[in-house]
């Protein structure tokens, strides 16, 4: 036998494999945690989606029913419903007054403590900003509503009017979101290079058309990618609802999530919850890959 069939393998293949094998160690917890905090429960409300399913009962199979009473069920549409205009709300609002803050930020200072500032609002959690907010808009009690009797006007029962329930939980997500939105804005505009706006200015260009000609498109990657989570996070608002307004008033604002909750803690429908949860999967999936490819997301103008 030679002396080089017994030297082993080389030692670079030997220390590629001792990476691989370092490597796979390294990703071996965050994949277990993926599976038993992701893969297994989506694959387990897939198949309760499918089944009539209580704490106290074994999973009765039904196939498709949950899906088909769902589709015949008001309060689902409604609940659709309420939660599109939260979304369309919260985005709009929030969207805008980011990227408001984002362009003043650069064009007027890049202070670091003015960035801590912006995002204090998104430290405080979904509950306490819920709590905060009941208090300083309660009909009775509230300091909005003092305000408002101080210079004249009628209190406003944000919380128990149909009309003002969904706009009110929305501006108070914005409040909390709208610093973290605006950093995010920001970073982008920070790639945007300055020689771009010289340039413009140097061809007589005022602020709305620098904002409009040279900000606007190449923040757009940004702009979508920060669309995409907040839509997708929107979509899913639950705890600000819980604390303040329970769904009420007449389901005013029992947005989806609520409604999942209802059925599956609620009234013990884990079956129906899961085919809901399902359905609200799917849109999100479907508004993600629309918007993705729609506002071309992973394309940049700078290239």
């Amino acid at each position: 036998m030679s002396a080089a069939s017994t030297a082993g393998p080389p030692p670079a293949r030997r220390k590629h494999r001792d990476d691989t094998r370092l490597a796979l160690l390294f990703i071996l917890p965050a994949s277990i945690g993926l599976l038993v905090f992701l893969v297994w429960p989506l694959l387990t409300g897939l198949y309760y989606s499918l089944t009539e399913y209580s704490i106290l009962t074994p999973p009765k199979w039904v196939g498709l029913e949950n899906y088909t009473n769902m589709l015949s069920d008001p309060v689902f549409w409604k609940s659709l419903r309420v939660t599109v205009l939260y979304v369309v709300i919260n985005i709009g609002v929030q969207t805008v007054l980011a990227l408001l803050i984002a362009v003043l930020m650069q064009r007027l200072t890049q202070n670091t403590w003015l960035r801590s500032l912006v995002l204090t609002p998104y430290l405080v959690s979904n509950v306490v900003a819920a709590i905060v907010f009941l208090w300083l808009l309660d009909s009775q009690l509230g300091i909005v509503n003092l305000i408002l009797q101080g210079i004249g006007f009628d209190p406003v029962s944000f919380w128990a009017n149909e009309k003002w329930v969904i706009p009110t939980i929305a501006l108070v997500n914005v409040w909390r979101h709208m610093g973290y939105t605006a950093l995010l804005l920001f970073a982008g505009l920070q790639s945007i290079p300055e020689q771009l706006y010289e340039a413009a200015r140097t061809e007589g260009a005022g602020e709305w058309q620098l904002f409009r000609r040279i900000t606007l498109p190449l923040l757009r990657p940004i702009l979508a990618l920060v669309l995409i989570m907040s839509i997708i996070g929107s979509f899913q608002v639950f705890d600000t609802v819980s604390v303040t307004t329970q769904g009420g008033p007449s389901d005013a604002s029992k947005v989806l999530q609520m409604y999942i909750y209802e059925n599956a803690f609620g009234q013990y429908q884990f079956g129906y919850a899961s085919a809901l949860s399902v359905a609200l999967l799917v849109i999100l999936m479907v508004i993600t890959f629309a918007q993705y490819f729609l506002t071309r997301a992973g394309q940049s103008d700078l290239d």
